[in-house]
């Protein structure tokens, strides 16, 4: 049974266990690049979005690193012109929502809940984020930048 006397006991047996109970652990900064796995976009090739109109599973065979997260392409020549301008084909609030980073947080990312505003790509976490983010561009991208990169923590 544990009492509050037996409780004590055992504060007083593991002081580190409790005094871990009062202190919060150090979170580590986020990415600046959505990578699960170390990959980036979820292996999406960020080219094909302009060229194609829409994501397209990227290969190992045809990957570039930048800002920390392995790039994959559908192709060598795709992979290319990344890598001449990675800026440009690069998403937004580097490839974490664009809704969320309006609203002051990360979250991870769908392929296929994409847009491309003012020559620009943005990805959300689902379609329903998508949806609100749409409904109130341009001002979403405003708030999002206000918080980028301060949200990666």
């Amino acid at each position: 049974m544990l009492t509050r006397r037996n409780t004590l006991r055992l504060f007083a047996a593991t002081p580190l266990i409790g005094l871990a109970a009062f202190t919060s652990p150090a979170l580590a900064a986020e990415p600046e690049t959505y990578a699960e796995g170390g990959v980036a976009i979820d292996g999406s090739d960020a080219v094909a979005y302009f060229t194609e109109h829409g994501p397209v599973p990227g290969s190992p065979d045809h990957s570039f690193d930048w800002r920390g997260a392995r790039w994959q392409f559908s192709s060598a020549a795709n992979r290319d012109l990344f890598a001449a301008e990675p800026e440009r084909y690069a998403p937004a609030f580097g490839g974490y929502c664009a809704f969320a980073a309006s609203r002051g947080y990360l979250a991870p990312t769908m392929p296929e809940a994409w847009s491309i505003y003012e020559d620009r790509l943005y990805l959300n976490a689902n379609l329903r984020a998508r949806e609100l983010w749409l409904a109130e561009l341009p001002s979403v991208i405003a708030a999002g930048e206000a918080n980028w990169p301060g949200i990666l923590g």
